[in-house]
């Protein structure tokens, strides 16, 4: 039971990690000190994405599966399993990641805009 526990948690905070690499960067409006700690979890997923680093998380699911008597996840992982063919259709995959850099990218241009827009109507002093 605690490896079933252990890979659903592993997969719900997959699931954080990619909403917050989606639109941790709209926080950052609020909140601007956020930016930083998105930044850095924005370059690990591109890292990834681009690379094909391991993530940690899919090993530590795949592992309480196991542990638990059920499968793993399939060899290309997480977004695979849960996402590609479930959320989108397969032949959609680049085009959602191109939409997700883009919503990225978008947010850190309106946390920009904001930011210059705070400081030119900061009173003086």
């Amino acid at each position: 039971m605690a490896y079933h526990v252990l890979a659903q948690s592993a997969m719900l905070l997959h699931f954080a990690f990619l909403a917050y690499v989606a639109l941790g960067g709209f926080l950052a409006w609020k909140w601007p000190h956020t930016f930083w700690p998105h930044l850095c979890v924005a370059l690990y997923a591109l890292a990834i994405t681009l690379i094909g680093w391991p993530c940690p998380l899919t090993h530590v699911e795949n592992w309480g599966r196991l542990r638990s008597g059920r499968e793993p996840l399939a060899p290309a992982g997480f977004i695979d399993h849960y996402l590609t063919g479930v959320l989108y259709p397969d032949e959609h995959l680049i085009t959602v990641k191109a939409a997700t850099a883009l919503l990225v990218a978008l947010s850190w241009i309106g946390l920009a805009a904001i930011t210059l827009h705070r400081r030119a109507h900061r009173p003086p002093g």
